[in-house]
């Protein structure tokens, strides 16, 4: 009885933790909020949403990272952690005209002030990095990847790329 209370008893710390970072992820980046958990930590807020909020995660070398802003509201949208980008292979960097990125095991969240944090990966990016990614004609994206008829597209500000039967299509503005 007393290793299923001590079973229960951790049960119930696990959950309340999620419960504390659930709360912690809303969508009202104007206030300060606080965590008692060890890898969360709530930055004051400048009136920039992208250093809003922000989350340290461990990396497979054990180096800390951080994850901030849209690009970490983007990210815990595609699940995390345990979503299907992974974890973060390193620390967000400035991208052209004020925007921001951050690569992960599964792919890139790019974040601009005009059209905000968007996923980019699979085909879809090695077709827009040979485009020039960001700096290219193509630009920042301007959605997440979606289902086409037969396969995916992706929109940026001068085009959108799309991936049907194995085979990309990259149609320019």
């Amino acid at each position: 009885m007393h290793h299923f209370a001590r079973r229960t008893a951790g049960a119930i710390a696990v959950l309340a933790v999620v419960t504390a970072l659930g709360a912690g992820c809303g969508k009202d980046d104007n206030k300060n909020s606080a965590s008692s958990t060890t890898s969360t930590t709530a930055a004051a807020t400048t009136g920039d949403d992208t250093h809003a909020a922000e989350t340290k995660m461990a990396t497979r070398d054990g180096a800390e990272i951080a994850i901030a802003g849209g690009i970490l509201d983007k990210y815990n949208q595609m699940g995390g952690a345990t979503g299907t980008l992974g974890k973060p292979t390193g620390p967000a960097m400035d991208a052209p005209d004020g925007g921001m990125m951050q690569e992960f095991d599964g792919g890139a969240i790019y974040s601009s002030p005009a059209d905000g944090a968007h996923v980019v990966w699979g085909e879809i990016r090695k077709a827009w990095d040979d485009q020039g990614g960001v700096s290219g004609r193509l630009g920042y994206p301007t959605s997440d990847e979606y289902d086409i008829t037969g396969g995916k597209q992706s929109d940026f500000s001068g085009g959108s790329i799309t991936w049907v039967d194995n085979e990309t299509t990259v149609t320019e503005k």
